[in-house]
């Protein structure tokens, strides 16, 4: 592809996106469409709340630190009254925000929930309840989602909406079957309001991100004349083919039910070309969207810098990566890093770096998949230096690492046997709340344990469990093991007595089978 045909694809675009059009679960919104009576009440009650009480920073953090440091549901109880705090709306979401995304205890979560939830005349947002669903869904508290959906369906059903759904079988997907997560996915109808299209999206978009595209294509196909496909549907269909036939397949499917693509559909097909290496038809995509009157945007033109990249022409994504500036289409951080990832894989960090600098100096800050395409260059590399070095630099920015940035460092340094850094770097999750504690917690156990560094194992293994996260199974079966040959049987007992609070297993057992026929999804009744 020359300059000259780079050039004719960048033409000015009336439609500009800086955003993904795939929500994660990570970006739960709120639904507001009332159902009932007192759903009325609700959405008046915690929207003049929100809109009248300014909520003190200084409040969150207490709340917060009640609820995370709290040794029972009464002590609970009585410091959040003694605070003085004023529990409203935005406080609670607030709260309930940190203790996700700090791996906070869900038991403690779940206390402090409920507590405000029975206050005579109080409703929660659609956000609290759907980021207390997440936490639960983390530690695999199945049946407390349950028991909670039910409570919310007696109070306000209305604050159960398609989000809710899509949150809960994304946990689930996780560790069950297609036909479990299918077969959760059918409780939802005495649940929610509507069980309708948006909630069949929500369990379609769950198995293309969890499951396959296989296993979503065989439940839409089983499930299809149970709710109407609409414009959303198909495009998460899209969203995921690595066939281009099939994807194409799909498209037709969705014109001849009289469903017109949008932007959306056609950059799935843009990005399905291109990481089948078919640059040439990406382009004949984007002419035809033209055709239609609907304009590529940044996304379009990450897919194109991608799948340059995958045909070994990563000059040539920097070219569109720059030029499309000057056709009104402004790269993002997602842009960036898919040139960033084409020199990684060039082995070109010097040109990678030369990136993420004028990044920063375009006002975008690097995030934390940023980070790990260079973490995977150095630890591929064995370079534990600048991985370190990166580390720190990523603290001094303030973004944190995510689980896979706290992986390839993990394992990095039980390689090379750090223990110091290791606990630094646990530390820090403990501190601020980032990265996977069970994910983590088996590679820097097993170092530990290897090094018998018994003090320091029995350290993180109880910060572990402070925060509501249970060790592994084996990680414990071994602690277990070398503290019992070095007599520190209190030290045992303690965490023994500590793990109790888990129960004797896991409340989901995961099956083996990641497939459902079709004959077992009709066999269901909808």
């Amino acid at each position: 592809m020359n300059h000259r045909a780079i050039m004719m694809i960048l033409k000015p675009l009336s439609l500009q996106s800086s955003s993904r059009y795939a929500p994660s679960i990570s970006t739960i919104g709120l639904n507001s469409s009332p159902q009932n009576p007192s759903s009325v009440f609700s959405r008046l009650y915690w929207s003049e709340t929100i809109a009248e009480t300014t909520v003190d920073n200084g409040d969150v953090e207490t709340v917060f630190r009640i609820v995370s440091s709290a040794s029972s549901t009464r002590n609970l109880k009585q410091s959040l009254k003694s605070s003085g705090v004023f529990l409203s709306n935005d406080l609670i979401d607030k709260v309930l925000k940190r203790v996700r995304f700090s791996h906070g205890n869900p038991f403690q979560a779940l206390a402090f929930f409920n507590y405000t939830n029975k206050r005579k005349g109080f409703y929660h947002t659609p956000f609290s309840l759907d980021t207390m669903l997440y936490i639960l869904g983390r530690s695999r508290r199945f049946d407390q989602i349950w028991e909670l959906l039910v409570d919310m369906r007696r109070k306000d059903q209305s604050l159960i909406s398609p989000r809710s759904v899509q949150v809960v079988l994304g946990r689930i997907a996780k560790v069950c079957s297609v036909k479990q997560t299918v077969e959760s996915f059918r409780k939802f109808k005495k649940l929610v309001p509507e069980f309708d299209t948006a909630c069949f999206n929500a369990l379609l978009r769950t198995l293309c991100q969890e499951k396959s595209m296989r296993d979503a294509r065989n439940v839409y196909h089983s499930l299809k004349h149970y709710f109407r496909p609409d414009l959303r549907t198909f495009n998460i269909l899209l969203s995921g083919w690595k066939s281009a036939e099939e994807a194409e397949g799909f498209f037709d499917e969705m014109r001849e039910m009289g469903v017109e693509p949008d932007v959306v559909s056609y950059n799935c097909l843009i990005d399905v070309y291109c990481k089948g290496r078919e640059i040439e038809r990406a382009y004949k995509v984007i002419d035809k969207m033209r055709g239609e009157q609907i304009s590529p945007d940044v996304i379009s033109y990450t897919s194109i810098i991608g799948g340059l990249g995958l045909v070994g022409q990563p000059d040539k994504a920097r070219d569109v990566l720059k030029e499309m500036k000057e056709y009104g289409c402004y790269p993002d951080v997602a842009a960036y890093n898919a040139a960033i990832r084409n020199f990684c894989i060039a082995n070109r960090l010097g040109d990678a770096d030369g990136l993420m600098d004028e990044m920063v100096g375009k006002g975008l800050s690097p995030n934390a998949t940023t980070y790990n395409l260079f973490f995977r260059c150095f630890y591929w590399s064995n370079d534990l230096g600048r991985s370190w070095g990166l580390y720190q630099r990523m603290k001094k920015t303030g973004c944190l690492p995510n689980t896979q940035s706290c992986m390839f460092l993990t394992r990095l340094f039980r390689r090379q046997e750090k223990v110091e850094m290791a606990l630094e770097l646990w530390n820090d999750m403990v501190e601020k709340g980032f990265g996977s504690y069970i994910l983590v917690s088996d590679v820097l156990f097993d170092m530990l344990c290897d090094m018998g560094k018994l003090v320091e194992v029995e350290k993180c293994c109880l910060q572990m469990i402070e925060k509501g996260h249970k060790p592994s199974n084996v990680s414990f079966r071994r602690i277990k093991v070398l503290m019992e040959l070095a007599d520190k049987h209190e030290a045992l007992q303690n965490l023994t007595e500590k793990m109790a609070m888990f129960g004797p297993s896991t409340q989901v057992q995961e099956r083996a089978e990641n497939m459902v026929e079709i004959s077992d999804l009709e066999s269901l009744p909808c």
